[in-house]
């Protein structure tokens, strides 16, 4: 009993944070093992506007996506593993029309997340993600549109949690990202992160946090590059066993190379909850000045900038809700909501640096569906996804409707 209640006590005090891992990411140690466990399946998609703005907006298509994934986990007093992955291929029936397209794109992705107890005082944790797909998933927190090609995303997380008293603990890593588009320009960025987070026991339910953390990001092309430094405090509280807050606020110190720095308020805030036994949601929000997608075609400008500005801060709101609902033991309804507000301001030509006006932009991505077992191994589904998005950027302006039907079986 003494075990375990000094194992609880350093899993509260170096639980990991809550950024890097996904927006919905919440701390929440695996308790037991899980065996291998396959999945294989095909999506329809119908798309009413597959390359969205320009000349080719409004791009109807229809498309087959199979694919196959695995995934387990591995427990032990000492040692925790989490794998999955899934790997899978978009094929269009008929071609999009955009300029460049094809009708056969990869898509893949791969998670490999550890944690090791050396002993109750000290454990190491390392979360490690790789995507490469066609489109966004703006639960990760780096898109704000669709994009018209591949990418790759991927993101390791490494860190040593270290409990100095009953109460007091200490979390200290680094953190590496990288973005890589095929097929756009100015886009691609690398970052590394190190940070360090001091947590206080409040009571067996809270967990107060105080977050220095320090970025380079290595941008490409015209963007420029830049630091960040973040000044947080926080909260770690748990309602009930199934419903946990977490949340960030404080300063973001930004320092572009070449432009205008900034300093700007930071928060990031993350709930998950099993309300009952059928029905779950999870929700996020996030605001701060981002490194993505800061280059953008601005019309105006002299001419040897090509009609292309660098936004020096990016100023994003990000929030996000989901959920799922269990009618009965053989089907299931499920939906959620994305709304990323972004504010581009300090914009300056790429060359002349001529200034330019901010411009604003909404993306409201929202989805509803239904999962349904029909054998002990055979499962199908039936989702519609809307995206609205309302830009003073160039060629950002658009609707879309996507209509996905699938099958799968698990063993």
């Amino acid at each position: 009993m003494k075990t375990k209640t000094a194992l609880s006590l350093i899993t509260a005090l170096t639980a990991s944070m809550a950024y890097g891992k996904g927006l919905y990411y919440v701390p929440n140690d695996t308790e037991e093992s899980v065996p291998i466990s396959w999945s294989v399946g095909v999506n329809a998609i119908w798309d009413d506007n597959t390359t969205p703005g320009g000349a080719t907006d409004g791009d109807e298509t229809f498309s087959l996506n199979p694919y196959v994934g695995l995934s387990f986990v591995s427990v032990t007093p000492q040692t925790t593993w989490d794998v999955y992955a899934r790997l899978g291929v978009i094929y269009y029936l008929d071609e999009p029309s955009a300029a460049g397209s094809d009708d056969t794109y990869g898509q893949a992705r791969v998670g490999v997340n550890l944690t090791h107890r050396f002993n109750e005082r000290l454990r190491l944790t390392s979360r490690n993600f790789l995507s490469y797909e066609l489109e966004p998933d703006y639960s990760y927190g780096f898109a704000t549109t669709r994009q018209l090609g591949e990418y790759l995303y991927w993101q390791t997380d490494n860190a040593l949690g270290y409990r100095w008293t009953e109460r007091f603990a200490t979390y200290t890593g680094f953190e590496l990202t990288g973005l890589d588009y095929d097929n756009v320009a100015n886009q691609d960025r690398f970052t590394w992160t190190l940070y360090n987070q001091f947590r206080y026991q409040l009571s067996p339910q809270t967990v107060a946090t105080a977050t220095y953390r320090y970025s380079q990001t290595d941008a490409d092309g015209l963007a420029q590059d830049s630091n960040d430094q973040f000044l947080l405090v926080g909260l770690e509280h748990r309602f009930s066993p199934s419903t946990i807050l977490v949340a960030n606020a404080g300063a973001q110190i930004r320092d572009v190379d070449g432009g205008d720095n900034s300093t700007n308020p930071y928060l990031e805030l993350t709930l998950r909850s099993q309300i009952n036994q059928q029905f779950s949601v999870r929700g996020f929000v996030r605001y701060g000045a981002e490194v993505y997608d800061t280059v953008q075609s601005v019309p105006g400008l002299p001419f040897f900038d090509s009609g292309l500005a660098e936004f020096d801060s990016r100023l994003t709101l990000r929030v996000g809700v989901s959920g799922e609902y269990q009618i009965s033991p053989s089907l299931s309804i499920f939906g959620g909501v994305d709304v990323i507000n972004t504010s581009y301001e300090d914009g300056r030509g790429v060359i002349s640096g001529a200034q330019t006006g901010d411009k604003d932009e909404t993306l409201v991505n929202a989805y509803v569906g239904a999962s349904l077992k029909l054998t002990e191994y055979l499962y199908g589904t039936l989702s519609y996804n809307f995206t609205n998005s309302d830009s003073d950027l160039v060629n950002r302006d658009y609707d879309r409707n996507r209509v996905n039907l699938g099958l799968r079986a698990e063993f």
